[in-house]
């Protein structure tokens, strides 16, 4: 999953895996709150098998995926980072402010999962017009 594959409902469900339905579809979605509850839910079994610091990771993909879905609904190349924030705060991230939404883009795009750059001058995430958020499996 950390490499932007996805498995299936029907995947999950053939070999007792259902923990993760409720994941995937908050990574695929990028709604940070409900993969918050499904990691809480099933927090117990994920610490079992050894992987519930490999899920918090997902958030960072979740947060891509959040902020692409920004970009593709503003249609634009320049995003404002207040539109970013209002996307976060949406998914009920009360606490975050400008400088840690620029934090999480800037993590982002040093990890290669948005290609672009802030330009704290007029607080604006500016993305490349050509493949802004590579596919997660392109990256090394």
């Amino acid at each position: 999953m950390l490499l932007g594959f996805m498995p299936s409902k029907a995947v999950l469900e053939k070999y007792d895996l259902t923990q993760f339905i409720e994941v995937v579809e908050a990574v695929k979605q990028g709604n940070i709150l409900q993969l918050n509850k499904a990691i809480q839910l099933h927090e117990v079994f994920f610490i079992k098998c050894g992987i519930y610091l490999l899920l918090e990771k997902l958030k960072t993909i979740t947060f891509r995926n959040l902020f692409k879905k920004v970009y593709l609904l503003m249609k634009t190349h320049q995003i404002p980072i207040d539109s970013l924030l209002i996307a976060l705060q949406y998914n009920e991230l009360k606490d975050i402010d400008l400088d840690e939404t620029q934090c999480i883009v800037s993590n982002l795009i040093y990890e290669g999962k948005i290609k672009g750059y802030i330009s704290h001058q007029h607080k604006k995430l500016v993305v490349s017009k050509q493949n802004a958020f590579p596919g997660l499996s392109t990256l090394s």
